[in-house]
Formats: C-alpha cells, structure tokens, sequence
C-alpha cells in the first residue's frame, strides 16, 4: 500500500469522527444548558450533530408529524403524481364539525365540498398546522388517511430514521407514533435540501382563509436577529411543547430541535439558545471539491502512464472556529500498484486524516478517469521493469 501526503487540514476533521456521539466536545466548548427532554443542533450541510441530549429517545412527535406530511406531498409532486396547482375537493373526513378527534385542535377551517389547491392546502398544514389540510392532502395523494401513513412509514425507512413511526397524518396522539429529535433533525434536512419553492412555506408568517387569519406558531420568524426561516411547532399534552427551527447566516445553515419543551415561550428560548451558539462557535468548510485531482499515481500497463485521483463528490465539514491547525491529511492507494485497466471513478484507496499518529476520518479516493491497456510494447517494456 502507498501513502501520500497531501495537505495540512487542520482539527477540523476530529469532529467528523465524533459526530454521532451524545455530547461528545473534542474541542473545549461548553454548550448551552437546555431545559426540555430531548434536543440536537445539527449542521445542516455536513449533518453534524453539534451537540445533542437524548436525541434517540421516543417521544411524541405531536404536529411536527406534519413535516413528513409535507414531505410526502413533495415528493409527490417531484415524481409527477400530482401538481401544486391540483384543485382538490374537500371530503367529509376532513370535515372539523364531522370529525370529534379535532375538536379543540389546529384546524385550516375547511368545509366539505370546499375546493382547494394542493398549494394552499400545504400551506395550511405548514402555517396552520391545519389537520383537516392534512387529511384532504392525504386523500387526494394516496386515497385514504391510511394508505398515506403507509408512504409516511415507507419514506421513514428510506431516510433511515430508526427510532421513528407514524399512525396519523396529522400528529393527533396515536399509540405506537413516535419520533426522536435525531430523526427529526434528519427529516428537516431532507425537507430543507428539497425544492425550494416548497421550503419557502415554512418562512411564511400568515394565512388567510375563508375570512380566517391565522398565524405561524413559530415565534421565531419574528426574530429579526436570528435568520429563521422554518420549520414547525407542535404540542399535545403527552408530547409537552416541540420546535424545530433552521436558521440561516451566510452560508451557514442549522437546525435546532427541542422535544418536551416546558412551554411555548420556552421552547422557543431553548431553540434560539442552540441556534446563537451554534452560529457564534462554528463554521461549516469544504475540504475537497469533487473531481479536483489531489494527486497523481503511475498506472503500470496504462495509456495513459498515470491517473488523476481524488474525490467525486464535495466534502465539507463543520468545525469550532479557530481549530484549524495540526491536522493533515493523506491518501492510502488500496493495492501494491495500479495496474490498466482503470474505469472511471473506481475506488482506488481512501484518504485519511490525521492528528500526528491518529487517525481521525476517512473518505473513499477515487481514479477521476479512465485508463485503458496500453499496447504490447508498452505492455512488455512494464514487465520488464516491475521485474528489474
């Protein structure tokens, strides 16, 4: 195996190592004391956990399962099924007056037979937090409440959130519903990397409909200082008071998560707590570009002699300020010698990071082209000199 030195890249990388650790601090950073059950401040470009606690236990997702909802009826879109402009008719069952389990709730205040785009009915669910929104949605996507858990509990598994389930398509108290913040923290990012003409709902402050104005229960839009620009609130009295909330600075986005908050006003204090901290202590770098050659090995056999290696996709970390020093990393080629042929983007070695003699982290290296077989003689005069 060969080892080549590339660059110094600073500590940053110690914390990629760490990321899933509850709490673990590599660096001397102590962050805030949050008073709720559960909560994770996550980087939203790496999904780095910056600080967490008790971000896999299971608690109630309360209306914060409207972020699956929403989710759902996005991908929806993407795949074609249905359009924003899609006008739906409202069905009895999503009908407040005919359906006690929403007495008292958050509701949009539609009536049966009412017609409303798919639009408008997300932004009721986003804004409103409107359950009956939720259960038109669900009946125009999927036919029913319950094929639509389904898609709910099927794109659960494909975000690899494992200590989640849903039962209901609004967050209404449900045996065996449960989330946790990490998972939480993993959908939120999911959403926000999703269209953004989607996410722009979730910055919005009011809806009006049918005469009714309502306004967003995240507070936090208010907060001029903070940059937030999404995502939900939800409360039961089983699941205490949830928020999730992303802000933006620059380039520097992260999301925050509190579950059993002790209040409305106090989830809200815990959130922009993690968030301040989070933007005054971190920066989020790229350490390689995709497809940027970090080095050059010889190709025995090739034509061409040599290949370029490297990455094929961006690398970014998030990383305390002020920690970039000491660390470098290198690349480790996987065999003896490269031989041709080579495919494009075949994985040839990994690159390593370092602290001194410790390794830190790793990512796969890459031959950013191909290399074909060269012809007899060259092929003949290799021989001859890997035998000399």
């Amino acid at each position: 195996m060969k080892r080549r030195l590339l660059v110094t890249v600073s500590g940053m990388i110690f914390w990629a190592s760490l990321a899933q650790a509850d709490n673990s601090m590599p660096f001397p950073l102590t962050p805030p004391s949050i008073d709720a059950a559960s909560w994770v401040l996550m980087d939203a470009t790496t999904g780095q956990i910056l600080t967490s606690g008790n971000p896999d236990e299971e608690r109630n997702p309360a209306s914060l399962t409207k972020l699956m909802t929403g989710y759902v009826v996005d991908r929806a879109i993407d795949q074609h099924k249905i359009t924003r402009d899609d006008v739906v008719t409202v069905g009895k069952d999503a009908w407040a007056a005919g359906n006690p389990v929403f007495k008292g709730s958050s509701l949009m205040f539609l009536k049966p037979g009412d017609k409303v785009t798919v639009r408008d009915l997300s932004r009721g669910v986003i804004i409103d937090s409107g359950n009956d929104a939720c259960v038109a949605l669900a009946d125009y996507v999927a036919g029913s409440q319950q094929n639509f858990v389904t898609m709910m509990n099927s794109y659960v598994q494909k975000l690899g959130l494992t200590h989640t389930h849903f039962e209901t398509v609004h967050g209404l108290d449900a045996p065996g519903q449960h989330t946790t913040a990490r998972d939480l923290a993993v959908l939120s990012r999911a959403i926000i990397s999703g269209e953004p003409d989607f996410y722009a709902m979730y910055s919005e402050k009011t809806l009006t409909w049918n005469g009714i104005t309502q306004n967003n229960r995240n507070g936090l839009l208010w907060d001029n200082n903070l940059h937030v620009d999404g995502l939900k609130t939800g409360h039961t009295e089983t699941a205490g008071f949830n928020i999730i909330a992303s802000n933006i600075i620059g380039q520097h986005r992260l999301i925050a998560v509190i579950m059993g908050g002790k209040s409305s006003k106090g989830r809200e204090d815990q959130a922009r707590k993690l968030l301040i901290w989070g933007q005054n202590n971190f920066d989020t770098v790229q350490l390689f570009h995709a497809g940027k050659k970090i080095g050059t090995e010889n190709v025995w056999y090739g034509n061409p002699h040599q290949v370029d290696v490297g990455t094929i996709q961006d690398i970014y970390l998030s990383l305390p300020r002020g920690e970039v020093q000491n660390v470098k990393a290198k690349y480790v080629i996987d065999r003896k010698d490269l031989e041709a042929p080579l495919k494009a983007n075949e994985q040839v070695g990994e690159i390593q990071v370092m602290d001194k003699d410790k390794q830190l982290a790793s990512y796969p290296l890459y031959a950013l082209t191909a290399v074909n077989k060269a012809g007899i003689v060259t092929r003949i005069e290799d021989y001859l000199k890997q035998k000399l």
